[in-house]
């Protein structure tokens, strides 16, 4: 007698509309579905593929009536060269070293973390997350994941950049840094590329990638790099251009 081993279904679910983050006047609503169990990295791997992010142990995608704004991006890490900016800021951060962490929350980060929600989103959501909160964000994940932290000299935290390891790259699901110092966004991305070509991982996803937002327009600065438009991975146009100065990651 031959035994079938009966596959758990997986629900997806659509939330209610609530205001949209990054484009004022617009709603968004999202599909969501829980990421859990043994076979949770195999289903980020192939949700992330699929232009979803993750938040805890949930997966999620825009899918937001009559817009399309938000598009999946996604550096190509092997063709990556650091441009005439990004070397010039490397070499002005020559001193800050980086650090790869389990997925812990410390007080010292959670420190840095509302200095920076004070200073850069003191609006949003985020802003009034306390230490419980943020150490689910961290902590909350069934996948494999890490937190980069970026040092000064001394040792002072200077930022940090929660990410996921796939297996065909790495994820940066939210990064901060002390609000003071412009770059520090932009050094951390850098450093994904770097450590994507040295473990000979093809993409970093970078997101969702907003034109139309100011905030969110610096991930196309990252080039070569492909779109998820209808369904198929493609390059972006290289006669996109950003505006450099909007550099430093969310």
């Amino acid at each position: 007698m031959t035994m079938h081993r009966t596959r758990r279904p997986q629900f997806f679910y659509t939330t209610a509309p609530l205001p949209c983050p990054y484009l004022p006047g617009r709603m968004e609503r999202k599909i969501v579905t829980e990421l859990s169990g043994a076979s949770a990295d195999s289903l980020h791997d192939r949700l992330s593929r699929a232009g979803f992010r993750r938040s805890h142990n949930i997966a999620y995608s825009p899918v937001c009536p009559a817009c399309q704004s938000c598009i999946p991006i996604r550096i190509l890490a092997d063709a990556f060269r650091p441009g005439r900016t990004h070397r010039k800021l490397l070499k002005a951060l020559a001193g800050v070293s980086a650090h790869r962490m389990p997925a812990r929350a410390s007080a010292e980060q959670f420190s840095l973390f509302q200095r920076y929600q004070q200073r850069r989103h003191q609006d949003g959501d985020m802003a009034a997350m306390g230490f419980y909160d943020y150490r689910a964000m961290v902590e909350d994940t069934p996948i494999s994941t890490g937190i980069v932290e970026f040092r000064s000299p001394d040792g002072t935290l200077l930022g940090a950049c929660l990410t996921d390891w796939l297996n065909d790259g790495l994820s940066a699901v939210y990064s901060f840094y002390a609000p003071e110092m412009a770059g520090l966004g932009t050094l951390a991305i850098l450093w994904l590329v770097e450590e994507a070509q040295r473990s000979g991982q093809p993409y970093v996803y970078l997101g969702y990638w907003v034109p139309q937002s100011r905030k969110m327009a610096y991930k196309a600065a990252f080039r070569p790099a492909e779109v998820l438009r209808g369904g198929v991975w493609q390059l972006l146009d290289t006669t996109v251009v950003p505006e450099m100065a909007e550099l430093s990651a969310e």
